[in-house]
Formats: C-alpha cells, sequence, structure tokens
C-alpha cells in the first residue's frame, strides 16, 4: 500500500554523525535446548539472554541509544539452525525522533532452517511528528522451518493527543520458502501520515496498527482457530481484526484508536494461538 500527499524529502539538513548498530545471532539446538553459538555487536545494538528455563531460548534486543533518529541505522541478522527454537523481543517500545530530513533505516535479516521455529516479536515502534523510518524484513525458510513475526507501529504519542502533521514511514516485509518468495507486502505513508490513515481505505481514523505474520506446514489449516480466537477476545470492540490464510501464510491485521487495545488484543491473541505466554518483558 503506498499513500503520498506530500513529500517531504530535505535536501538542506546539517550532515551529523549517527548511529548505526549492528547485531549478529546464530543459535543452534544443543541436546534438547536451544543456545547461542553466535554473538556480533556493535554501535547501540546489544542482546541480553534472560534466565528462562525451557527448550526455547529468549532473546531481548536492546538500542541502548534511547531511540532512532535523523538518519540512524539499525541492521539485523538472525539465523535459527535445523531443530532450534527462538523467541526475539525487546524491552520496551521502541522510539522514531524527530529528523530534519534524513531517514532512518531498520532492516532485520532472517534465515531458518528445516524444522526450526522462529518467533519474532518485538514491542510496538512509535513514531514521533516528523519522524522519518524506512525497515525492512527479509526471511529465509527452509523446509518445515516455522516463522511467527509481529510488529506493530504507533503514529504519533496518542495520550498527549499527538498528530504526525508529516513524515515518512515505509515497511517492507519479503518472506521466502525454499528459495521461492510466498509473502511480499509494503506500506508507504509519506507526508500527513496522520491525514493519509484517516482514510477508510488506509486505516480508517485509527492511531495504531499492527501485523502478524505465521509461516508453517500447518499455517492454512489454522485459519478458522485464529478467526474463532479473534471473534472471542475480551474486549474486542477497542481493537478491529480479521484473519486471512493463503499458500502455507496466516496472517492477521489489527487496528486500534490507542496501542493500550491493541496491545491487549494482541497478547490474548498471541497467547492463545502459540499456546505458551508471551515474553516476561511485555508484561513488565
Amino acid at each position: 500500500m503506498y499513500a503520498t500527499a506530500w513529500s517531504s524529502e530535505a535536501s538542506s539538513a546539517p550532515r551529523r554523525q549517527r548511529a548505526h548498530g549492528t547485531l549478529g545471532f546464530e543459535v543452534a539446538v544443543s541436546g534438547s535446548t536451544t543456545r547461542p553459538v553466535r554473538i556480533a555487536e556493535s554501535g547501540p545494538s546489544r542482546i541480553r539472554l534472560p534466565n528462562v528455563t525451557g527448550t526455547t531460548l529468549e532473546a531481548v534486543m536492546m538500542n541502548t541509544g534511547g531511540g532512532i533518529a535523523c538518519g540512524d541505522r539499525m541492521d539485523i541478522d538472525v539465523i535459527a539452525r535445523s531443530g532450534a527454537r527462538l523467541v526475539m523481543t525487546t524491552p520496551a517500545a521502541e522510539r522514531c525522533y524527530r529528523s530534519d530530513g534524513p531517514v532512518s533505516a531498520v532492516h532485520a535479516r532472517m534465515d531458518v532452517e528445516d524444522g526450526a521455529d522462529l518467533a519474532w516479536f518485538p514491542q510496538e515502534t512509535i513514531l514521533y511528528d516528523e519522524a522519518r523510518l524506512r525497515r525492512s524484513f527479509e526471511a529465509d525458510l527452509s523446509g518445515t522451518a516455522t516463522l511467527s513475526m509481529f510488529e506493530a507501529v504507533m503514529f504519533g504519542r496518542t495520550a498527549r493527543g499527538e498528530e504526525i502533521s508529516r513524515g515518512l514511514f515505509e515497511d517492507r516485509w519479503r518472506i521466502r520458502r525454499d528459495g521461492k518468495l510466498i509473502f511480499a507486502d509494503t506500506l508507504r505513508l509519506d507526508g500527513p501520515v496522520s491525514h493519509l490513515l484517516a482514510r477508510r481505505a488506509i486505516a480508517n481514523g485509527s492511531k495504531t496498527l499492527a501485523t502478524f505474520l505465521y509461516a508453517a506446514p500447518d499455517a492454512e489449516a489454522r485459519i478458522e482457530e485464529a478467526r474463532e480466537m479473534l471473534e472471542t477476545a475480551p474486549d474486542r470492540a477497542s481493537c478491529l481484526a480479521a484473519a486471512s490464510a493463503w499458500s502455507g501464510i496466516l496472517t492477521v491485521r489489527f487496528l486500534a484508536p490507542e496501542i493500550a487495545g491493541l496491545r491487549r488484543a494482541a497478547i490474548d491473541f498471541l497467547t492463545r494461538f502459540r499456546g505458551t505466554p508471551l515474553p516476561r518483558v511485555w508484561h513488565s
């Protein structure tokens, strides 16, 4: 989806020294437990491994810079070897601050080998007025690999009644299985973002949105189960959600006027769909 009403590109912004964080993380099975075999960190990017028992490894990605702004770049590379089980999250919401021109970028690449299960569940991204952010997610799945992804975005600090009078948000997802593209989705909002979100065909006035993606051999078979969970969710009036499935992919789209309602709906759905609680940091 592309929506442009005003181009906010700027050529006169001063050049600054910006942050470039990189994170490389690889996990593999040792006995019956998933363990890290490679951790590479640079810039403000860090990863921490809470002491969580069980066969699934929990990893928390951190940005010690306190947010993203004015041309910062974050690159993340994750490899889950055959049979590994990994959940990746963040300790809190990520903030993208105002920019006077430069575009910040976040790029994540995931390789999930046959039989591995990777859950990508960062907490929401908050875009401030005049923020400029491009994100891209690429995943290569092999054989019977399972990938679960959830990404939520909050447009403006709703508690302050903030509107995004101008800004840029681009979100690009590409998922492949055994080299074949099975999912491609791009959202691009450029200009008066809050005005664009008010359009019925885009968000009908909602200020927060999220996408859940489940790529697995049983994805299509679980569509009715997913829809039943959404229909029976508590407080479902606070968040609109709908599910669809095709070609080994199941997706759920969420829309809500504020983040609290979306988080309640997402936590309920993700917990029931996966049959296990979300990482502890989601509840702290």
